[in-house]
This record gives structure tokens, sequence and C-alpha cells, in this order.
């Protein structure tokens, strides 16, 4: 606003009325779209998958993504009995294999997706890859830089694809159209990404193996993966290293190994990098966190409310985007998802469109490294 339009508003909004006023000047300011849905194709591929390890529910939208893409589930394999219930209730009368052996050994599955406790996902990897088949692995899929090693020989030495599903951006549409604009060069060059993601504990429903960070990796390794995929992704870093990271435990004495708190900073030759990871979800939002994504450019900057907006909007994927010539609100729940195709045709075709190996495991390296080197944080109760 003119100096002479700015008195002018102040004066006409009053001292009560100030804040109202002003967020409905801003709300005049911002143009609303909702994204055009894409034409859905069909599937150019088809491949074999079965599961194993239905530890982490994450294994549904895993499943689910495959199929998406062209992938048949022949087999899955699983300890737990509701698991496995929940399992079929979905994706239907799968059959159950005996042991893991039977799935590694059958030449007919050309992918394994797995979900097993965080600690037993890159062995299981290892052993998958050297069976001849690819490998989908939830978050986080590697809990020791010792594992991260592994990993990488087995790749050399198999040549096949350790796939990690990082959902937080893979399977959200939102951040999947974060990532056309950041593409098309909307707000310039990305300088820095900061990623807020909380997370709800709901204790009575969580295994034994949740609150021991050796099993789950750590609450940077574990959470932080998902945002240490965002940052190398959106700044396109191909190197990158940790700044500084720290944990902490600061609501939970009854769990003394966990770590309710972590946050890092990251810096590669693409940008640098802010993550706060926290398990404060407070019941009253009505969601498991209100994740958020602000990625800064030269020309512009974008927010994401991944799952919730807290101002009003209906359910998630909200995405806003200012630029030198406009702030724009955008909807994204009609985007497509496309890595579940893209990784489908990788496997036939033994490329990596639909995640960069190296990415996936340098977003692994960080987090693991964070991890490692964290500051414990320690306040008086």
């Amino acid at each position: 606003m003119s100096d002479v339009g700015r008195r002018s508003f102040l004066q006409a909004a009053g001292s009560v009325g100030l804040i109202s006023a002003l967020r409905g000047h801003a709300n005049a300011q911002i143009a609303h779209e909702t994204v055009s849905p894409a034409a859905q194709k069909a599937p150019e591929h088809s491949i074999n998958f079965a599961v194993i390890g239905l530890d982490h529910y994450h294994i549904m939208g895993m499943t689910a993504a495959v199929q998406r893409g062209g992938g048949k589930l022949v087999s899955v394999y699983a300890t737990s009995d509701k698991a496995l219930a929940d399992f079929r209730a979905r994706f239907g009368d799968v059959k159950l294999a005996r042991s893991e052996d039977e799935i590694l050994n059958d030449p007919s599955i050309q992918l394994v997706a797995a979900a097993p406790i965080p600690d037993q996902r890159a062995p299981l990897g290892i052993r998958v890859m050297h069976h001849g088949k690819d490998y989908l692995s939830d978050k986080p899929a590697i809990t020791t830089l010792e594992q991260l090693a592994d990993v990488r020989k087995a790749i050399q030495e198999t040549g096949q694809i350790f796939a990690i599903m990082y959902s937080e951006r893979l399977e959200v549409k939102a951040a999947v159209k974060a990532g056309e604009l950041v593409q098309a060069g909307a707000i310039g060059r990305v300088v820095q990404t900061v990623n807020l993601a909380p997370h709800k504990v709901n204790d009575i429903s969580r295994p034994d193996w949740f609150w021991d960070p050796v099993r789950y990796g750590g609450i940077l390794c574990d959470i932080g993966s998902h945002q240490a995929d965002q940052f190398v992704y959106y700044t396109g870093s191909k190197t990158a290293q940790v700044t500084a990271s720290q944990i902490a435990n600061f609501n939970h004495p009854q769990h003394p190994a966990f770590q309710d708190f972590g946050d890092m900073m990251l810096h590669g030759e693409g940008g640098a990098g802010y993550v706060r990871v926290d398990w404060f979800t407070p019941d009253g939002l009505g969601t498991w966190g209100d994740g958020r994504l602000f990625i800064l450019g030269t020309d512009g900057y974008i927010e994401l409310r991944k799952y919730v907006d807290i101002a009003g909007r209906h359910g998630g994927n909200h995405l806003f985007i200012v630029d030198s010539k406009s702030a724009r609100y955008m909807d994204c729940n009609n985007v497509v998802l496309p890595f579940g195709p893209q990784f489908v045709t990788d496997i036939v075709n033994r490329t990596h469109n639909a995640q960069d190996q190296e990415q996936a495991l340098l977003a692994a390296e960080l987090v693991l490294t964070a991890q490692k080197n964290a500051i414990r944080l320690r306040f008086a109760s």
C-alpha cells in the first residue's frame, strides 16, 4: 500500500479491528485455484510383487502405490494375525507365504515391498537384492551407518534397486505439485527448505520397539528421513552435510531412551535446510500432525500445509505460492501421484526416474549422521 493508503486503512480499521482488517486485506490478495485433474493413464507395465513385514501400516500405502503402477500382489509373509487380517481386508485374500524364503526363492517375483521393524529393513533388503529382486522399504530403511555401507555394497554387487518410500513427498499430492513448480522455475533457484513435522504418539497402540531408538533408529533417523528426502529433492543436492543436530526427551520419562524432539540443519550444493520433528501433536488437532514445508527461492516461496489447515480449509494438500506477480492458494487434491507407475517402469526398464538411487541413500546418510552426532538436550522438569 502507499503511505496515504496505509494511513487510511489503519484509520478505518481502528485499534480493535486492526487484526481482522489485516486478515481481510491479506485474504483479498490471494487468488484461489484448484489444480485440474489430470487423466489417469492405465499402467504401461506389469510386474509381480510380494510383501514381507506388516509391522508398520505404511505398508498399506506402499502396496497401493505399486498396484497403481501395474504391480500384481502375489503373496505376503507376516507373523501378526491382526496385521494380516487388516492387510487382507484392504487387498483381498492374498496368498500367505509360509516363510520369507518362499518369497525370496520365487523366480516369478520381481519386487519385494517391506515394512518390518526398522532395524530389520536394510538386512532384509540386502537378502532380497542377492536373490535377484528389487526392494521397496518403508522409511527409515536403514538405521545405522554400518547398514548403509552394506546396502551400498549390495547395490554395487547385484545391480538391484533399493528404493525407500519417503511418503511425505512421494505420496502427498501437494508435495508432488510443489516439485512440479520448483522444476518449472516458479520461485527461481531454491535457497532453503524448512520442514516442521509434528507427530502424535498414541501411547496405547504403540509396540515395544517404538520406544527403543536401537530398533527404530532415533527420532532424526525415523521421522527425519522424510524431511531429509525433501531437502535433497527440492534443493537438487547431490552432495550434502549435516551442519548441526540435537535431540531430547522432554515429556516421556516413563520411556527414558525415547526421543520426542529433534532438529537438524543441513547444507548441500543446492541449498540449505532446517528440520524440526517431534511427538507433540495435541489431541485437539483432529489428525496425526500438522506437517508443513516451506521452500524459499530467489524469486518467491512455497508453503505446504500437507494434512490440515487450521485456518479452516477442508482436508489436506494445501499449497500457497508467492512470486513477484501474486500470492496464490492451490487446492492440490486432484494431483495424480506419479511414483507407482514410474517405479514399476523403472523396474522393467532398469531406470531411476521414480527415485534417484543416490539421492535416496544420501537422505538416509544425512539422518544417520545427524542422529549419531546429535547433542542430547536436557532440561530441568
